[in-house]
């Protein structure tokens, strides 16, 4: 069993940052991908950004040029810097990982953390 736990939320004015972090109970290294996801009232769970395992990186056109997500397999946790925050931001962020044994490809998720832009 794979647990992922998020923190880093808060409340911001806009044009801040914040950081989320992603702390993973096994080797971040094992996991053939990892995302950030979000969900704000009302609205479906959007994919946010990737991190495959070979470090190859993927953002939604909403937050390209203002958030980057990282790794640190040393630490086994993921990362998201959040810039330049925008009120449409506010969400729920939640963690994601992919694990493959065999031919099965298991995905586990966070409990989220909440994200809250002021403007």
């Amino acid at each position: 069993q794979v647990q992922l736990v998020e923190s880093g939320g808060g409340l911001v004015q806009a044009g801040w940052s914040l950081r989320l972090s992603c702390a993973a109970s096994r080797s971040t290294f094992s996991f053939v991908a990892m995302g950030w996801f979000r969900q704000a009232p009302g609205k479906q769970r959007e994919l946010v950004a990737t991190i495959r395992h070979s470090s190859s990186t993927a953002y939604a056109d909403s937050v390209k040029g203002r958030f980057t997500i990282s790794r640190d397999d040393a630490k086994d946790t993921m990362y998201l810097q959040m810039n330049s925050l925008k009120p449409d931001d506010t969400a729920v962020y939640y963690c994601n990982a992919a694990l493959v044994s065999g031919a099965r490809t298991s995905a586990y998720w966070g409990q989220g953390t909440q994200v809250t832009v002021s403007s």
